[in-house]
């Protein structure tokens, strides 16, 4: 009986195991033009902790889904999303069958406009360019807003520099330790092979970094992660360059555990749009990987992207109005041929050992080593006992002679006397020879072959008065990191790691052209004596092509970053904290001793070192399937930069006096709504960057007060601002609507107040008042007034309205328009200083000095709104079982001429320059811009074998 009992009980509990049936989903994945199934395609349901990679076979299944209504996201790098709605019912398993995935066009977008943008950058890839390099895959319609439409007119997201964002390589940081900016020129050119990307937006936590509080971007070229196939590539525009041809091929991996990929390409214009901007750049790309077994995975990647582009012009608008836009004064005709003076040439390969360690289903660690060097120069002409080659030096200009006063009449003004016949001649003059004479130049380095009768019959090359030269940095770094992550529960995360970073860089001129001359004398001859000397310890040098001169010395420094984050997710709400620590450690090393400071240039620095802290934390609450709203908040410190830690690095081991960290606080909020045809974003940000140093350089007239024994009023200075701080607020609006199954729409906002939020202190390095007694001639200037001015280089509202059909048969075509207003040129800061009011022969005010005419005069410029109508389309083909595409867009349809930027001229450094400068109506020291582009084209044929 207790047998039959317990047989009878076994049936009933085996019965009702297999009575009950799963609930869930399944599907395949394949790919809609080649028809082959699709493998590690992320599916993920929203808002729930369910998330797979598709088998092998394109295959995903969840099961114990919660019934009822929810979202399900297909994501894949090279195909558009899918959102899909669906009903989970209870005890049934629902089979989506067969679902294909589209390629992304904005892949193919992000190949003909994200590299439109590379001539934006400064000469000292300063802050002035636009973000836009770090959404290359973004999917948000801000995003693509910004990246794609903005980005054209130099838009910044939530108006910050791209040191606050951090882009890694197989979880390598690339920012440099120079500035803390990456020079995203070292992989430029090579789309196809750094496609695979992930992005963290804001001060939301990334799986490889602790970032900064504008995102993340993630690279990932592991070898067996690509797509297997060819892709070839050619294209012709009308912007930096001029054609382009790319190819690359993936192998995937092999039945003995190999894949790699190769890739290359080529970049080049005779003339880009700017005039006389040549532009010559090549790609090279290897991503090897070998699996060892199924636990670890060595990968090398290697990178290799020379290229050189020249440089266009900033102009006053008396420069614009005589010539175009497109004027660029770097270039002249030489043997036929026009030739750039200016020309920025950036070498860098990278070389990058990870190994990939699976320790289990839940944890991974992932180590690197990695080494960069090269070089980046700049070029330029370099002259001595002669005049400017420039042919807009303002003594050339006509505004020269329009804007001329008398002699100062005692403590008053001296009257208006403008020369308007040298005006004209000088226009005449200028229009007649606009452009660099590199004959001229030649001529200039030459001696005259006399006879015996005094006549001439012939030229020797003598003495150099003009040259060319390069500032040249080469740098090495070395570059050791590891992260690991591991799931410590089923709600907990965790991300751990670090790295360590050593720079060595060389920084020197090196003279490269002595323009058909014999030699070039290294000395300064703005100084007399010692000081003119660059080496005391070889002083009078007579240099020639490929040596070094003028200045000559390394920047050594290293750092420690160690950052931990825990994330935390459950049903109904997510959260994260995050912390980092850093510790940073520079030194100027000078190999000259410069005759100004002698007992301050040669050898090494003080050891300049800090320790930083970090901490983020967010939380996401899950209203529902559809809904999401999210709030981010971080504190941290960052050491200042080398470049602004060193004001005076050429000549010097001086250290910027009072240095501190700067201290960053960044909160933001968003709300989300997803549905199959909505997808909306709505955000709030608030930032504040405290203590920031800036140094710039630049020559100054009438600053110092003659009255206190300065034997020279003017003098080229290096200004250093300390305790700048900045605050960046607004708000995003991302709104897209699939109005039909081929029919989008997409509405983007940016609207932001960015300003500076103190007045910063102002110290002026005056070499000329450099002595044994006074090695470091550092005046103080006081405060500026800069509080509530607008930070510059962007505008600060965006708007874009877009719509686009995509057609089954596998065309499309788009439109957006774009509006983008509140952008204002860069302040001189020395001009807001009490100084801007002193007359220095006296010391005392300039009695016209009124608070309502420097109101005036100090006014910031804002330029015009400027109103962006774009064009886009592309089809694709299957031809015998390859794939064959064609895009093209056009940028500004409207040919608009618009301002992407500018900066006030410092020369005029007092009032009275100033007033009478303006007052003339032909200001010879007027406000410079730099101009974006006009109507512009890019088609792109593609082949995917």
């Amino acid at each position: 009986m207790k047998k039959c009992l317990v047989g009878m009980l076994f049936l009933w509990k085996v019965t009702f195991v297999f009575a009950q049936k799963p609930t869930g989903i399944k599907g395949k994945i394949i790919d809609s033009k080649t028809q082959k199934l699709l493998e590690n395609v992320v599916v993920s349901i929203e808002n729930t902790q369910l998330m797979q990679l598709t088998s092998n076979d394109g295959v995903f299944s969840f099961y114990a889904v919660a019934s009822g209504n929810q979202l399900l996201l297909l994501h894949s790098q090279g195909f558009k999303d899918i959102l899909l709605s669906i009903v989970i019912s209870k005890d049934q398993m629902l089979d989506l069958g067969v679902i294909p995935m589209e390629d992304n066009q904005t892949v193919e977008q992000q190949t003909g406009l994200i590299t439109l943008l590379e001539s934006d950058l400064s000469d000292d890839n300063s802050g002035s360019e636009s973000t836009s390099g770090l959404l290359q895959s973004s999917r948000d319609a801000f995003q693509q807003a910004a990246a794609f439409n903005w980005g054209q007119a130099r838009f910044r997201i939530r108006g910050l520099d791209s040191q606050y964002a951090t882009t890694t390589i197989n979880g390598v940081t690339m920012n440099k330790l120079f500035d803390g900016r990456s020079q995203w020129g070292d992989w430029s050119g090579l789309n196809n092979a750094v496609r695979n990307q992930e992005f963290t937006v804001g001060s939301f936590p990334s799986d490889y970094v602790f970032g900064g509080i504008l995102g993340t971007q993630q690279i990932n070229t592991r070898a067996s992660i690509y797509r297997p196939g060819t892709i070839l590539s050619f294209s012709g525009t009308n912007t930096n360059y001029s054609w382009r041809m790319t190819g690359t091929y993936a192998s995937g991996m092999n039945n003995k555990g190999w894949a790699f990929v190769v890739s290359a390409g080529n970049r080049w214009a005779e003339e880009a749009y700017f005039d006389g901007t040549n532009y010559n750049a090549i790609a090279g790309f290897i991503s090897v990987e070998k699996k060892i077994n199924d636990h670890h995975s060595l990968n090398f990647s290697g990178f290799y992207t020379p290229n050189s582009r020249a440089k266009n012009s900033p102009n006053t608008a008396e420069v614009t109005e005589l010539t175009s836009e497109k004027y660029n004064s770097y270039w002249g005709w030489q043997d036929g041929k026009k030739r750039n003076a200016r020309i920025k040439t950036i070498e860098e390969p990278i070389l990058m050992l990870n190994h990939f360690y699976t320790i289990n289903d839940y944890t991974t660690l992932n180590s690197s080593l990695t080494y960069q060097f090269g070089k980046i120069t700049n070029s330029n002409i370099d002259y001595q006992n002669a005049n400017s080659p420039d042919p807009t030096y303002y003594r050339k200009m006509p505004s020269y002679y329009s804007s001329l006063y008398a002699k100062d009449n005692g403590e008053f003004s001296g009257a208006f006397t403008p020369d308007y016949e040298n005006a004209e001649k000088s226009e005449q003059q200028f229009l007649a020879n606009n452009q660099i004479d590199w004959n001229a130049l030649y001529y200039a380095n030459k001696s005259p072959v006399l006879d015996a009768n005094g006549n001439i019959t012939g030229y020797t090359p003598s003495k150099s008065n003009y040259v060319l030269y390069e500032d040249r940095t080469d740098d090495q770094t070395i570059t050791a990191n590891s992260t690991f992550n591991t799931q410590v529960s089923e709600n907990l995360y965790l991300t751990a790691g670090g790295y360590f970073s050593y720079l060595k860089s060389h920084n020197y001129q090196q003279l490269t052209d002595l323009l058909g001359g014999l030699y070039f004398d290294d000395i300064d001859m703005f100084y007399n004596g010692d000081q003119a000397q660059s080496d005391l310890n070889n002083p009078n040098r007579q240099v020639v092509e490929g040596e070094t001169y003028g200045y000559n010395f390394n920047y050594l420094a290293n750092s420690l970053n160690l950052f931990t984050n825990f994330k935390f997710t459950y049903d109904k709400v997510d959260f994260y904290l995050a912390q980092n620590f850093i510790s940073s450690n520079y030194q100027r090393e000078g190999l000259y001793k410069n005759g100004i400071y002698a007992t301050n240039s040669l050898g090494k620095s003080q050891k300049v070192h800090f320790d930083n802290f970090g901490f983020k934390g967010g939380i996401l609450f899950k209203i529902s399937g559809r809904q999401q709203l999210n709030f981010n908040g971080a504190y941290l410190s960052n050491a200042p930069t080398i470049r602004n830690t060193f004001p005076n690095s050429r000549l010097n081991n001086s250290v910027v006096a009072g240095l501190e960290n700067e201290t960053i606080n960044s909160l933001d909020a968003s709300y989300f709504f997803r549905t199959p045809k909505w997808q909306t974003r709505f955000s709030l940000f608030y930032a504040s960057i405290k203590n920031i140093t800036q140094t710039s350089f630049f020559y100054a007239e009438g600053i110092f007060d003659d009255g206190a024994g300065y034997a020279n009023t003017d003098a080229f200075v290096s200004q250093t601002l300390t305790h700048l701080d900045k605050q960046n607020l607004g708000a995003e609006l991302s709104v897209q609507h699939q109005l039909t199954t081929t029919i989008m729409a997409n509405f983007s906002v940016a609207y932001g107040q960015y300003i500076y939020n103190s007045n910063p202190n102002v110290t002026i390095t005056n070499d000329a008042q450099a002595t044994a007694e006074n090695p470091i001639p550092v005046f103080d200037f006081g405060k500026a007034t800069l509080k509530n001015y607008h930070q510059a280089g962007m505008p600060q509202q965006a708007y874009a309205l877009g719509i686009e059909y995509r057609d089954p048969k596998y065309w499309w075509i788009g439109t957006n328009i774009n509006y983008l207003a509140n952008s204002f040129i860069d302040i001189s800061p020395i001009s807001r200083t009490a100084t801007f009011y002193k007359n220095p022969e006296s010391g005392f005010n300039f009695p016209e000095a009124s608070e309502e005419r420097a109101r005036e005069l100090l006014t910031q410029e804002e330029f015009d709104p400027m109103t962006l109508l774009n064009i886009s389309g592309g089809k694709s083909w299957k031809v015998k079982g390859k794939n064959i595409g064609l895009f093209a867009t056009l940028n500004n349809v409207l040919d608009l001429k618009y301002k992407t930027g500018g900066y006030e001229q410092a020369r005029n450094a007092n009032f009275r320059q100033l007033n009478q400068d303006v007052s003339s109506g032909t200001p010879n020291f007027g406000n410079k811009y730099f101009y974006g582009y006009g109507r512009t084209y890019f088609v792109n044929v593609y082949v995917n074998l």
